[in-house]
């Protein structure tokens, strides 16, 4: 057998920034660090980072007055700041900054007089947190939404996305939306986030190497379940797996070349076991496909500087 990794794959520079506030947080503080949500969806990290200390919550109430508190990668409202602060949290925000771009993106634009279209999943946490500083907002995840909306006559629109979300994935949204709002207005299409679709874009050239594709991260992860679906638009068989406990030998009858990608929020342990797990079954040789290597780093929040 042989495996072809993709590149990139696994954590972004978004990610990375995340876990390490919370590591660096209780290496300053001590624990317990609370974080408000799952810093990042991958059940790995949550145990590493719990095992160290920290504490997950739903809600700001869980968190003791006064205590450290963390706002996750996918970002938060102003309305859950303004109750931190009520609560006199100590609040170091990881909420990555292409996330924190669009939500300066979208209040700017209601601010100019514009109901803003937010493409992106509905109940996500990041587009919980977009839509919570808006007053005039619809959240459109199919072409069917778009046609549902309300009457745009005489109105402004503006639109933002999802940052999970990758140029492929929003461009029919893109269409429909114009088709329907001619005068609609947005950011360059490039500021969608470049780590979502470079692990697309990696997905879609190892796809045409494979017989099967597997793709490592969580249930709840939006950007690895559409990893998975870009494999399959490719038609190659493909798994979502969360780890290597989760693999079938049956999967593997009669197949000869496996690829191999992992969400933004799969730590590369994970894809390491993976591997090793097809090496020991099928004596499986690994070669690194050809991609894009990211250089990309997010500073730290000031008070974790130094």
């Amino acid at each position: 057998m042989k495996i072809l990794l993709a590149q990139p794959r696994g954590f972004c520079a978004g990610v990375v920034r995340a876990i390490d506030i919370v590591d660096k947080a209780l290496e300053l503080y001590g624990a317990p660090v609370y974080v408000l949500h799952e810093i990042v969806h991958n059940q790995k990290v949550l145990a590493d980072l719990t095992a160290k200390g920290a504490v997950f919550v739903e809600t700001l109430e869980e968190i003791p007055i006064g205590a450290h508190a963390i706002f996750s990668a996918h970002g938060v409202s102003k309305v859950i700041v303004g109750k931190a602060e009520q609560r006199e949290l100590v609040i170091l925000d990881a909420s990555c900054p292409l996330v924190t771009k669009v939500h300066l993106q979208s209040l700017q634009y209601e601010k100019e007089g514009y109901e803003v279209i937010v493409i992106g999943h509905q109940g996500h946490p990041e587009v919980d947190g977009i839509c919570g500083n808006l007053e005039n907002f619809h959240v459109v995840d199919c072409v069917a939404d778009i046609e549902a909306l309300p009457d745009t006559t005489n109105k402004r629109f503006a639109y933002v996305t999802q940052t999970t979300l990758s140029v492929d994935d929003t461009r029919e949204l893109l269409d429909a939306l114009t088709l329907k709002i001619p005068n609609i207005t947005g950011p360059d299409i490039k500021d969608i986030c470049y780590a979502t679709q470079n692990r697309q874009n990696a997905v879609k050239s190892i796809a045409d190497h494979v017989e099967l594709m597997l793709i490592i991260g969580a249930d709840n992860s939006s950007n690895s379940n559409r990893l998975k679906e870009v494999a399959s638009a490719k038609d190659v068989t493909a798994y979502r797996i969360q780890s290597a406990s989760e693999l079938q030998t049956a999967w593997f009858d009669g197949v000869n070349t496996v690829g191999i990608s992992a969400g933004a929020s799969t730590p590369e342990e994970l894809v390491s076991e993976v591997v090793t797990e097809l090496q020991r079954n099928f004596s499986a040789e690994v070669s690194l496909h050809p991609g894009v290597e990211e250089t990309i780093q997010f500073r730290l929040p000031r008070q974790l500087q130094g």
